[in-house]
């Protein structure tokens, strides 16, 4: 076993964390982000794991938090611990750190399709503090949303932290059906995707209209932001917005006629619905 933190900054073996966050990927990183964006906890209280050397020296370097590729030893030495690792990969990871999981741990799971009960029953005769999140990548700009669900056991402070640490890096929802965290998996947690596709293709059409690539990515983005943030503060919906930008015989009706014989919005309903479908495949 091996732990570091920094570059010239030596961990003492005692340390007791606040967070273990087990997989440091693309989610984990835009968490610790916003954690230390809004010094909602100190980096010498954060442990991260991960089997990839070269993701442990970023997040490192990055992060200046304590780093190591056993998870035995960042849970042991850990009062929470933030699954944060690919779906497919829970049952290894949660073999491998069962014997040292306490009744006092509180166990966040950012996996999609994992259920509360799932991970309870893992840790069984425990009455293990499971709470699940599906946060999404804008937390890396601290404009995330993330679906919450308490397990069980999980207490009202527990929902309280978990609710911290995600709002530090934009808003949560917190749900009382566990059977919808697969509805916010498709909506949120894959949504940005779904709207870099959107603008990308806009981009291309603005190239192949005669704008270079830096115009063309300008105008979209901004149009993207500015299209959120109309939707977020006014009280029109959606179609009520639509309606405002579209002039009859004007250039938005133009394109909405294109994208409706191509029935645009009924293959993007399909698409989020598939999402829906998967991320319950994935809890099986």
């Amino acid at each position: 076993m091996e732990i570091s933190r920094g570059e010239g900054i030596t961990p003492c073996m005692n340390t007791q964390y606040e967070i273990a966050v087990l997989g440091s990927g693309n989610a984990a990183e835009g968490i610790l982000h916003g954690l230390m964006l809004r010094s909602v906890l100190l980096n010498d209280r954060i442990i991260c794991t991960d089997p990839h050397p070269d993701r442990r020296a970023q997040f490192s370097k990055r992060f200046q938090v304590a780093v190591t590729d056993d998870n035995r030893a960042a849970v042991r030495d850990s009062f929470i611990v933030l699954l944060a690792v690919k779906p497919q990969q829970y049952r290894e990871v949660c073999a491998e750190i069962a014997s040292l999981i306490r009744e006092d741990h509180l166990i966040i799971s950012i996996m999609a399709g994992v259920s509360t009960i799932t991970l309870e029953n893992f840790f069984t005769p425990l009455r293990v503090r499971v709470v699940r999140v599906m946060p999404n990548l804008a937390l890396h700009v601290g404009e995330g949303m993330a679906g919450i669900y308490p397990g069980r056991y999980a207490t009202e402070a527990d929902l309280l932290r978990t609710q911290r640490i995600f709002e530090a890096g934009g808003r949560t929802l917190v749900l009382h059906d566990e059977a919808l965290m697969d509805a916010v998996t498709a909506v949120s947690g894959s949504g940005p995707a779904y709207f870099y596709h959107f603008c990308e293709a806009i981009i291309i059409a603005g190239e192949q209209a005669g704008l270079t690539h830096r115009e063309a990515t300008l105008l979209a983005t901004q149009t993207a932001l500015g299209a959120a943030r109309m939707m977020m503060e006014s009280p029109h919906t959606p179609d009520e917005l639509v309606r405002k930008v579209m002039s009859p015989g004007g250039t938005t009706q133009a394109a909405f006629e294109s994208l409706n014989t191509n029935q645009v919005k009924e293959h993007i309903i399909e698409g989020v619905l598939a999402a829906f479908r998967r991320s319950r495949e994935l809890g099986q």
